[in-house]
């Protein structure tokens, strides 16, 4: 969970360009760090969860480890690419993995939004409810699915 808190809290100050220009070797060396507390967080949520199971049963399970494995291939790939130095490629990757980076935050907020409108409807305490099974989806695809349009419709300038 800690690993998880530092991508949410930090990735975002990777993609500020004036810190980049700045001080690239900051930029560099954290997002090493970005990487493997990605990979540590993918890696330990992915064991977590088919090592017991979520509290949610199989959807929520499938929903966690789809994400958990986009988590950890954002982060290989975000690396690999800035490695090779292939810039273009590494900063779809590395957009991929703020956006995977932020989705356990995006996940509260969607439940306190839905519980703020809707006072919990289809929500249950075991998170079988329509919401929950929606959920365990929608805190990350959608995300990534409009992530995907904008990349395709403009030329990347960060």
């Amino acid at each position: 969970m800690l690993s998880g808190g530092l991508i949410t809290l930090l990735t975002p100050f990777q993609l500020v360009a004036v810190l980049r220009r700045r001080w690239p070797g900051l930029h560099r060396m954290s997002g090493r760090l970005l990487v493997i507390a990605g990979l540590l967080t993918a890696i330990c949520g992915l064991t977590f969860v088919g090592g017991r199971g979520t509290i949610g049963g199989t959807v929520m399970d499938v929903g966690f480890t789809l994400y958990g494995t986009l988590l950890g291939l954002a982060a290989v790939q975000t690396y690999r690419s800035a490695h090779r130095r292939e810039f273009d490629r590494h900063r779809t990757w590395a957009l991929r993995f703020f956006c995977l980076a932020i989705a356990s935050w995006l996940y509260r907020v969607h439940y306190g939004l839905w519980y703020f409108v809707t006072g919990g409807l289809w929500s249950e305490p075991d998170f079988s409810g329509g919401f929950d099974k929606v959920q365990v989806f929608a805190f990350y695809l959608p995300y990534l699915l409009l992530l995907e349009v904008y990349l395709r419709r403009e030329p990347l300038r960060l």
